[in-house]
């Protein structure tokens, strides 16, 4: 079990992937029985995990920050598409015994894969974990052109086509008697990237919670969840980060969080050039291709798994139909950014914003 290190003084960490986890540094009164403590570790789902919590001891935060990360760690392998563990049937194990057979799996890989399956009924195709197929030729020109900028491509429209032919999610077939997944076609592939991390920082925080640990703030790659206020009742204090990277603003609001997770799609976080034009990661279902709609959705809720899904499911959607859809949801909001600068935001998501 790896060992992680926890710090007993205040310790800012920079935000990521569109949010300012350093923010819950801002200043509050608290509970003389508490101390502030935090930690960070590196590993798993390819980031960087953070947690700041008030606890009574450095003991007892340490205690929890080992909880987190072990916790987090079983997530990271069962969800992985790419590294085999020993002992384990993980994602990949599902796409490699595609036309085969089925596999037996965990649980956990049998609730998220439901999870994704009712999201992309509910927004009509706009999250879709049957697209590995596309995603994986994206993924292997990306890494290509982000090596050797000079010789950077973009797949071909006709190599994207063939791929699309094998992402029809009603061929994963779930058997929750049996706890097994099968992929009927051969060819096809999951790639859980838009609900796994979402999902585990969900399950994780739920537990943690469970097990006592009462004000938290935990970001993992810029998934962040809150548990509780930061004591006295004082709320989280997070932030959107700007998604122009050039920019001198790095954050463009702040927002004041209880029991509530804030996720972002954006345009930046992962990305290469093609002749001098940025392309992002968040590819469209359709067009199957990243569009310029967006330069990044931001969601608002409680369940850090569902706000993961809408961050890309939304950023997918026409404008009005994407303001439509969170409408229509209880206890979600979302705001967007656009290419130009401008901002649009759902009915209730300005009442968390605090002063810039």
């Amino acid at each position: 079990m790896k060992k992680i290190q926890s710090f007993g003084r205040i310790f800012l960490i920079s935000g990521i992937l569109g949010l300012c986890f350093a923010l819950a540094g801002c200043g509050s009164e608290r509970e003389p029985e508490l101390s502030r403590y935090d930690a960070q570790f590196f590993q798993l789902f390819d980031t960087v995990t953070s947690i700041i919590g008030y606890t009574k001891d450095q003991e007892t935060f340490t205690a929890y920050a080992q909880e987190l990360y072990d916790e987090l760690e079983i997530y990271h392998q069962l969800y992985d598409i790419y590294e085999e563990y020993p002992g384990v049937s993980n994602i990949k194990t599902i796409n490699d015994n595609a036309g085969i057979q089925p596999v037996q799996v965990d649980e956990k890989i049998i609730d998220m894969l439901e999870e994704a399956v009712e999201m992309y009924e509910k927004t009509d195709g706009r999250i879709n974990i049957a697209m590995g197929s596309v995603l994986s030729v994206w993924h292997r020109y990306r890494e290509a052109g982000t090596s050797d900028p000079d010789q950077a491509m973009l797949p071909p429209e006709e190599e994207l086509r063939e791929a699309a032919k094998h992402m029809d999610i009603t061929r994963m077939i779930i058997d929750r008697e049996h706890s097994t997944v099968y992929l009927e076609d051969p060819d096809m592939s999951l790639d859980v990237g838009s609900v796994g991390k979402g999902y585990a920082v969900e399950m994780v925080c739920r537990k943690l919670k469970e097990d006592g640990l009462k004000n938290a703030l935990i970001s993992v790659g810029g998934n962040v969840r809150s548990i509780g206020d930061k004591t006295n009742g004082n709320m989280w204090t997070v932030g959107i980060q700007n998604p122009d990277l050039g920019s001198s603003q790095t954050y463009l609001h702040r927002l004041e969080i209880r029991d509530m997770s804030l996720v972002t799609s954006g345009v930046y976080q992962r990305f290469y050039m093609v002749n001098g034009k940025q392309y992002h990661h968040i590819i469209h279902p359709d067009l199957l291709m990243p569009w310029d709609m967006y330069a990044s959705v931001s969601i608002l809720c409680q369940d850090s798994g569902l706000a993961d899904c809408l961050s890309t499911a939304v950023f997918n959607m026409e404008p009005e139909e994407g303001m439509k859809f969170i409408e229509a949801l209880e206890g979600v909001e979302a705001m967007w950014i656009y290419p130009d600068g401008t901002e649009s935001y759902s009915s209730g998501f300005k009442k968390y914003m605090t002063g810039d």
